[in-house]
Formats: C-alpha cells, structure tokens, sequence
C-alpha cells in the first residue's frame, strides 16, 4: 500500500530541501551537489529493492574523498532537521474550513462529549477541569543533540513557513519570505551543529528558560483561553481566573545524581536565574500594559491604590513595573553576591497577582471587560502559572550519598556505623533525631567534601522560598529510612517547613517493593505528622527498563501503581505519582495521551506529574502552537483517566501478563546479563564509546566504571537507536508472545488489545519501535565494525528482532508494521532514504576512528559527530 503524504507538507519539504542545495552548491559547487543527489538516489532506489540502486550508494560512498565525508554528513543531517522543521508545521500550519481538525485541538471537545454522555455533571466536570494538577518537569538529560543557536534558526525557518503560508501573497511578499528563507538555511548551513565543549548545567538551565521564553510564555494563555472557550461551550461553566491545571519544574541545576558538576552553588544560581527571567517577563508584560491601559476610569477599590490621578491603571502598573525591576536587578546581583540587599523586591506570588487583579476586576467592574479580557488576563494566567519563580526546581541525589553522610555523622558523634545498621536501628535513630529540638552536629563539626556538599545543598534549599522549589526526589530509593534520612539532613541544615521528600523506585527489585516501603512509612505516627499534604511517589521507567526489558518493567510498574494507590486509600493518604518517562519506547516513552489512559484506575486522581526530557522537549514544547497541542492532549487525558478511569484489568489478564513478564524477563537477562559476549559485542557494534565523546550534556555517561550495569539508561538506549536494532526496547518481547501464541492464548491476547488500554499502549509502543527498527542497518555495522568471533551473537539478535515483528504482526492481523498508520509509515520510508547514508557513513567514520585511535578534532571526527546528530534528528525520539 503505497500512501501519499500530504502535498502541502511534500511541497515544504522540497522548497527547503531546493534551498539547502543551493546553498551546498554555492560552497561546494554543482558537481559535488551532484553527488549528493547521486547518494539519495542510489538511497532511494537500494529502499525499493534495486541492486543497481545499492550498488549506485556503495560506490559513490566508497568513491568519497575524506575532505567530503564531513559535508556530505553534514548535507544529510540539515536535511533531516529541515524535514522535521517542515512536519512540526504542518502540524499548526493554517487549515481551510472544509479541513479536518487535527486530533490535538478537538480532543477535549471529544473528551468533555463523552463525559457528559456518561452522565457527569456539568458542574463536577468544570470543577475537575478547573482543579487539575498537571507538572510537567524538564530535564536535561542529554540526548538534545542541536545546538541552541540553530535551535533559533529552526525557530525562525518555521515562522517563515506560515508567513509564505497564504494565497494572496503578492510576488514581492513571496520573493522577501522566499530571501528570508534561503538567507536562514544558508546561515544554518554554516554554522557548527557540535558544540565545542559541554554544556555546563547552569548553560542546561538557560536553555530550558528559553523554551518558555520563546516558546511556553505564549503557549499557557493561548492554552487557557482556548480550554475556557471550550468548557463554557460544553458546561456553561467558565475557567477560574486564577486555575493553574498544568504548571511547570525543572530538574535542570538540581539533578545531581550522578553529576559532579551540579553543586549546591549551582542550584542557587539556577534559582535566581529563573528568578530574574520571571521578573524581567512580567516587567516587559506590564510596560505593555502601562502603555495600553490609559483609561480614567476605575472601581473605588483601585482609585483608592492610585490616588486622585486621570489615568489610575499606569500608577497601578508603573508601581509593580518598578518592583519587577528592583527583583530583576537585585536577582542579577546576587548571583555574585549573596548578601545583597533584598529591599523592596516582590517575595511571594500574591504581590505580583494583587495589582493585577485589582486591574482586572475594576475594568470589568466599569464596563470595560473587552479591555480587561485581552493582554491583562494572559499577564494575569502567566502569573498563575509560573509565579515569581518560573520553575519549581526540583533537587535529585542517589540514597547511597544520605547514607554516606550519615554514616560519616555517626561515626563522628561515636555512636556506631550507620551503613552497618539494619533498617529498624536506622529508623529508630532517624526518628528519635527527627523529633529531637536539640542540633545533631556541633557548630564545629567538619565534614568531608562529599558530606559538606549534601549539607550545603540542604541549606541552600533552607534559603531558598518555598514556592521556588518543587520536590526532594531520592534516586535508588529502596527503604523508608532511605525518606527519613532526608528529612533529618533537611531540618539539620535549617529547614523548617514541610518539603516533598520523594522515593524514586527504579529497579524491578525496588518497583516491587516500593507499596512495602510506602506502608511502613505511612505507619510512622511521626512521619505523618510531617507529612502535611500528598505522598509523591515517582515511578522510574528508564532504569527499570534497562533492569528488566520493557515488558516485564512496564508490569511491574503498572503492579507498583497498583499497590500504592491500594496502601494510599487505606492510609487516608492523597498520593500523587511522579512518572519518569524518557523519548524512547525503552526509556517510558511513546504518546503522552495514551500513555495517560492507560495507567492503572485511581492512580490519575487529577494529579499527574512527569518528566519531559532531553530532544523531546524542544519537539513538544519549542514552538507555541505545538506546545499548545500537547498541553491539550495533557489536560484532555488527566481529565479523562480522573473521572472515567480504565477498567480494572480481569484475572485471566493478570495471570497471562504474569507468564509474559517471567518469560520475557528470562529472555531479556539471559541475553544482556548472561551472555558472555554481550558486552564485547555491544561496545564493537554501536557508537557506545564514541557517545562518551558528543558534548550533550554536562552528565557524565556513566554513574562508574564498569560493564552494562554501570552505563546511564540515555546513552544505552542511544547508542542501540543509532545502529537500528533498538535493542532496549523490544527484547524479551519476542520471546514472551512466541509463547503466548504457542499456547493457544491469542485470542485472549487479542481480548485484552481490544479491552485493555494498558496492554494496548504497550503492544502500539512496541509496534512503533519495530517499524523504525531495521535489521539489515544493524547488519552492516556488524560486518564493518564487530570481530567474527562475535557476530554469531549479533545475527541471534537480529533473529529475535524478526521473531518479534512476525509475533506483533500475528497478534495485530496485520501484513505489515503500523498499516493502520499509514502517513507514519511513509515518513519512516522518507526519512530512511536519508538515514540510510548517514548510517554507511557512520560504519565507515566508526572503523576510520578506531583505526586512527585516541579521538582527535579532525574533520574525520567531526563528521561522525554530525552522523550520530543527523540519525538522532531522523529518528526524532532518541533518548
């Protein structure tokens, strides 16, 4: 089945393509263009199973001098991010009104129809709507392959997109868009796409301000008028002024497990970071405001703020405008100089919403709603949003640091080694301190660096303001006392309010005791006593995932869930689960929404906190109508999965995903723990070593030295992604359906697909991956790059990718991966005709670097860095 894709899209993408020709050619010269057209020629035809075709590629590549190999890298990978730019557009771009709605803007109509056919009230559904608690938590974790400065021309080539996008453009209108565009490619074309050097953390976070700059500080009040519009035509109820149903934090400065570079410095220059951007935003809105608001009249409650003056709302907005460059100025300079002065600065949110506000309600009040309705409610639902601070900056350090320090503590004071303690001595001892009014460390006490550190982070969360911080998550969190041990190291270094202190359970070990651990936590008298609001609990998907395959992770992850809203509603205990979902299908990843709806019943109660992470963050977040789309999908889904949760799954289910998860977690270990050869072979077959070389981000790649074991989930699952085989994601699988249908339980597998949106999501997942899976890729860099005494294993590996798809495509009915989707079918087969070449070049650039040794920043190795950019880009979701 051949399938077009959309002839406006294919347009976009010849114009650009056209364009970054010409620019090639304009350095290079029409021969060496020539050859690149060659290269995706001979691409194409070897795709549609010509030998003249694969022929054509193979000599042209082999014929490449090694001055070309970097540009010609370069020409594929433009291309792929100019393709990508052209589809992100076509998702927002301008439609007819005879044009279907795209999914993205119609899915809370859709949702909010179905839920008053169910018979919800209008009221209860408005109420929920309205309520909602959605953060979505940025992260640097590096898998953002773009530099920011091209990021900013992406940016711009899209605006030129929907600029040209009228019919009644005149010549010179559509020959200046068309000059903008040859102008920004050409600019792009010309600048580096590797960075030099790694980003520093405090250059991570900078970059995450951007994107709600740019992109997110227009997105919100577009958002919520939009969400208001369509509850008061569903309900008759409106959006509260004030409603914040999703809200934003940041992991960018505060993640320092496993990063040496994040330090408590840096967290408290990230917080006042974002506490300059925040001011300097709100004080551009209000200088907008001050100029247009001039009108005389005014409520009684605002004449008596401003004072006998004709233009009542300036004095009003000037005021805040002043406080907002104070807090700005004062921020600047603390970051060199903590002991500024702080006078006269905004400290808490309800200073910035109150002058607001009153102008608000005084324009309503006089007649003026039109006025009140346009600027100042957006500056007013940005204000709700993202408050003084912008971000919540949430802070993530691994439990084995706690109890470093607190066996270094203990030893100091005499009273034992708290490493060697079982886990009721080490309770006994954390509540006995928790509930002490006495200091547990002497004001002379000199730790070591390591202990110094956690402590000076503890204090800088002390002096920090409540409202600027989100959660204190524990990474390899497996004990209550892993909780406790961080709410004693708090209030000794000064904290005396109620934090979030949040286990993260990654491990399928840990994932299957983390309802254990809650309980016996809840069942500390003390503990609830300090608890003073929700549980948070966060869920790791990459980890896990990596532990144990994706089947048998996502199991006992939906088990985990299960548990926990058990122990939660037994415990009287409002819980709120934090999900650690990456881009990638191996690391969590795959469509939010369905995502969403497929969660266990009762673990979305109008709570839902999750991580976006790395590229994937620019491509839902980086343009504001696409930021718009997925926060709708957000909201629709939260809203969907609170008041009309999935059903629970019937004990045949249970009983077979039990059998699935035993057989496919026997596979999965058997292979990447058992295997003799797997290491060899997976540090021979893909850019694994050389990942370590790509400047992403400022976390190392591995947590220590060692094996598989001690390799960071991102570069794992990156370093399969480039190669083709997708490994993480899929392995286990094969083995377990196999069975399954071996058994005769197809039918029922079928059943639970149809009636179950978790098996479902899981089974549409594993489909995506596998349609962008290509064992004859692999192949080659085994033929190239791995020793013959390891390929056996890699051909067993490529068997079992095979046996996956065939088993998917018997479960499914199908005669091909994903032909209920066929655009994405076909913009895989575009994008391979551009891949293909990046990954022969790859092999060739891998087995040259290897040859030539030590990495050296010859065009030889920057070329390959631009091929392991350019698959990322082609493949979109890498990390």
């Amino acid at each position: 089945m051949v399938v077009e894709i959309d002839v406006r899209l294919r347009e976009d993408v010849h114009q650009l393509g056209e364009l970054l020709g010409q620019t090639i050619s304009n350095q290079y010269g029409p021969a060496f263009l020539e050859k690149i057209e060659r290269i995706r020629k001979g691409a194409k035809a070897a795709r549609g199973g010509s030998l003249r075709g694969e022929r054509q590629l193979s000599e042209t590549l082999d014929a490449l001098d090694e001055s070309e190999l970097l540009p010609v890298a370069r020409a594929f990978n433009h291309f792929l991010n100019l393709a990508n730019i052209a589809e992100e557009y076509h998702r927002i771009r301008r439609r007819s009104a005879d044009e279907p709605v795209p999914f993205e803007d119609r899915v809370l109509d859709e949702v909010l129809a179905r839920l008053k056919a169910a018979g919800h009230a209008d009221t209860r559904v408005a109420e929920k709507l309205a309520k909602l608690d959605i953060e979505i938590v940025l992260t640097a974790h590096p898998t953002e392959v773009a530099r920011r400065t091209l990021i900013q021309k992406y940016e711009e080539i899209t605006e030129q997109l929907a600029a040209q996008d009228h019919d009644d453009l005149t010549p010179a209108e559509r020959r200046s868009v068309q000059q903008r565009l040859r102008r920004l490619i050409a600019e792009a074309w010309h600048t580096e796409e590797i960075r030099r050097q790694r980003p520093t953390p405090v250059d991570e976070a900078k970059w995450g301000f951007a994107v709600i700059e740019n992109s997110l500080w227009y997105a919100v009040p577009r958002l919520l008028r939009e969400v208001d519009e369509t509850l008061l035509k569903a309900t008759g109820q409106r959006l509260p002024l004030e409603a914040t149903p999703i809200r934003f934090a940041s992991w960018m400065g505060g993640d320092r497990d496993g990063n040496p570079n994040v330090t408590a410095a840096i967290s408290r220059e990230v917080l006042l970071l974002a506490r300059w951007m925040a001011a300097d935003l709100y004080r551009r809105d209000v200088d907008r405001l001050a100029a247009e608001l001039s009108m005389q009249q005014a409520s009684p409650e605002l004449m008596a703020e401003a004072g006998d003056h004709p233009e009542p709302y300036r004095v009003i907005l000037k005021r805040l405008r002043e406080r907002l460059r104070v807090t700005r100025d004062w921020a600047a300079r603390a970051v060199h100089d903590p002991h500024v002065s702080a006078a006269g600065i905004l400290e808490d949110n309800e200073a910035l919403l109150a002058p607001l506000r009153l102008c608000y309600e005084s324009l309503h009040a006089c007649g003026m709603g039109v006025i009140a309705d346009g600027p100042l409610l957006d500056c007013l639902r940005r204000a709700a949003t993202f408050g003084l601070f912008l971000v919540r900056l949430d802070i993530r350090q691994d439990a084995a640091r706690h109890a470093a320090a607190l066996n270094e503590i203990t030893e100091y004071l005499g009273i034992g080694r708290y490493a060697e303690w079982d886990e009721p001595q080490r309770l006994h001892f954390l509540e006995n301190e928790l509930a002490s009014r006495r200091p547990l460390l002497a004001c002379d006490y000199m730790p070591s660096a390591e202990t110094a550190e956690v402590l000076a982070t503890c204090r800088v969360i002390a002096q920090a303001p409540v409202a600027s911080l989100g959660s204190y998550v524990i990474s390899m969190a497996g004990a209550a006392s892993d909780i406790l041990a961080v709410q004693l190291l708090l209030k000794e270094s000064g904290v005396r309010r109620p934090m979030r202190v949040v286990p993260l359970f990654e491990t399928l070990d840990d994932l299957d005791h983390a309802g254990q651990v809650i309980e016996s936590l809840l069942e500390l008298p003390s503990y609830r006593e300090r608890l003073q609001g929700p549980q948070e609990v966060m869920i790791g998907y990459s980890d896990s995932a990596k532990d144990a395959g994706t089947l048998a992770a996502a199991w006992a992850q939906y088990r985990a869930q299960e548990a926990l809203v058990e122990i939660c509603a037994r415990q009287g205990v409002e819980l709120v689960l934090f999900h650690g979902r990456g881009g990638t299908v191996g690391r969590g990843g795959g469509p939010a929404h369905e995502a969403i709806l497929s969660q266990p019943p009762g673990s979305v109660a109008g709570h839902f906190r999750v991580t976006e992470q790395g590229e994937m963050i620019r491509f839902k977040f980086g343009q504001p109508d696409i930021a718009r789309q997925n926060m709708n999908l957000y909201l629709a889904a939260v809203l969907e999965a609170t008041l009309q949760p999935p059903p629970v799954p019937e004990a045949e289910w249970r009983a077979d995903m039990d059998r699935l998860a035993k057989d496919s977690l026997e596979a999965y270990r058997g292979i990447v723990r058992l295997h003799p050869q797997f290491v060899d072979y997976f540090r021979q077959a893909t850019p694994e070593q050389e990942l370590g070389r790509l400047p992403l981000g400022s976390r190392p790649a591995k947590r220590r030295q060692g094996g598989i074991e001690s390799l960071r989930a991102i570069p794992w699952i990156f370093a399969w992604t480039q190669t083709r085989l997708m490994l993480p994601a899929w392995l286990g699988w094969e083995t377990a359906l196999i069975r399954a249908l071996e058994r005769g339980d197809g039918p029922r597998l079928q059943d639970m697909r149809e009636r179950w949106p978790f098996f479902r999501t899981r089974i549409d997942m594993l489909e995506m991956v596998l349609a962008k899976a290509d064992g004859e890729i692999a192949r080659l860099y085994d033929e190239r790059l791995v020793p013959e005494q390891l390929r056996a294993l890699g051909a067993e590996l490529r068997d079992l990718l095979s046996q996956a798809e065939r088993a998917v495509l018997r479960l499914t009915g199908q005669e091909e991966l994903f032909s209920h989707h066929p655009q994405t079918r076909a913009f895989i087969a575009v994008r391979n005709i551009y891949l293909d070449p990046l990954h022969l070049l790859q092999i060739e650039l891998l087995a040259r670097s290897r040859q030539a040794g030590e990495a050296t920043a010859s065009p030889l190795d920057q070329a390959l860095l631009v091929s392991v950019a350019g698959i990322a880009a082609g493949l979109r979701n890498t990390g």
